[in-house]
């Protein structure tokens, strides 16, 4: 399929993957091809982790993330959150002087959710995560653990005996 569309005195051709521009004045054309030969990763399955504070802002962030993957047609699998938060506490003395008996306790809890999304590609994993990324709240962390399809190397090739479906 052939695009024509013309913008600043310049006619560009639009082919597939190859761009011509040419310009009115000059019989002289310009060819730039796309190099896009490279192959898209396949992901199995991407975990993410978000961490808070606060668990009613993860809750929503994971209602966020979900339905941003569900318009662009990612799989949504498994997401769960842990029944406990991590408590982080630290026993401080109320006086700097002295007093070691009159002590003061602080307590940080983190709240965490995972979302796991199956079957990605390469292209649409980066688009979904910089969306995501972009948009995270104040106060929320984003872990991303990717699980990759590879190909057998070729030492283990010659070793594996090839097996076929009856």
């Amino acid at each position: 399929m052939l695009h024509t569309f013309i913008n600043n005195n310049k006619v560009h051709l639009v082919r597939n993957n190859l761009i011509s521009t040419r310009l009115y004045s000059t019989s002289n054309s310009v060819n730039l091809e796309n190099h896009s030969e490279k192959k898209d990763i396949l992901y199995g399955s991407v975990e993410v982790e978000i961490r808070s504070g606060e668990p009613a802002v993860l809750l929503s962030y994971e209602w966020f993330a979900s339905y941003a993957a569900k318009q662009l047609g990612i799989t949504v699998g498994k997401c769960w959150a842990p029944q406990k938060p991590h408590h982080n506490r630290l026993t401080l003395l109320k006086s700097v002087h002295i007093y070691k008996k009159h002590r003061v306790q602080y307590e940080v809890r983190t709240y965490f959710r995972h979302m796991i999304y199956e079957r990605l590609t390469e292209s649409t994993l980066k688009t979904f995560l910089e969306y995501i990324q972009r948009n995270v709240p104040e106060g929320v962390s984003l872990k991303v653990s990717k699980k990759s399809f590879m190909n057998l190397p070729a030492q283990l090739t010659d070793h594996v005996p090839s097996v076929t479906l009856k």
